[in-house]
C-alpha cells in the first residue's frame, strides 16, 4: 500500500509544479484574473497535499496502520476532484463540476481527520 502513496505523491508534486507554471506562464491571458486565482487555489491544495501524502507514506513505512492507509486513500482522491475540478472550471469546463470540488474538500478533510486519529493513538 505505501509504494502507490509514494509514487503518488512524487507524481502530485511534480505535476502540481508544472502546472503551476503553467497556469503563471502559459494561460494567464486565456484565464483572466478570475480564472487565474482559481488555478492558483487549485495549485496550492495540488501541492500542499502532495507534500502531506508523501509524508503519510512515509508514516506508514514506520507505523503501518490501516487509518494512516485511510487517510492517505481520502488524500489522493480529495486531492484529485478538488483541485482537478478547479483545473477544469478555471479552463471552463462545465458548471456540472463545481459541486464535485466541495466532494473533494471533505475527502481532504476526512483524510486530515484520519490522520488526527491516528496521531492521537499514538
Amino acid at each position: 500500500m505505501t509504494k502507490w502513496m509514494l509514487q503518488l505523491a512524487a507524481w502530485y508534486g511534480g505535476t502540481a509544479v508544472v502546472l503551476g507554471a503553467l497556469g503563471a506562464h502559459g494561460l494567464k491571458a486565456r484565464l483572466g484574473a478570475g480564472g487565474l486565482e482559481i488555478w492558483q487555489t487549485g495549485v496550492l491544495y495540488h501541492l500542499v497535499h502532495a507534500a502531506v501524502l508523501l509524508a503519510t507514506g512515509l508514516w506508514l513505512l514506520q507505523r503501518p496502520h490501516w487509518s494512516v492507509e485511510v487517510a492517505g486513500g481520502l488524500l489522493a482522491l480529495g486531492t484529485l476532484l478538488f483541485s482537478g475540478s478547479l483545473y477544469l472550471l478555471a479552463l471552463g469546463g462545465p458548471r456540472w463540476l463545481g459541486p464535485i470540488t466541495p466532494l473533494g474538500g471533505v475527502c481532504l478533510l476526512l483524510g486530515w481527520l484520519c490522520l488526527a486519529g491516528a496521531a492521537w493513538r499514538g
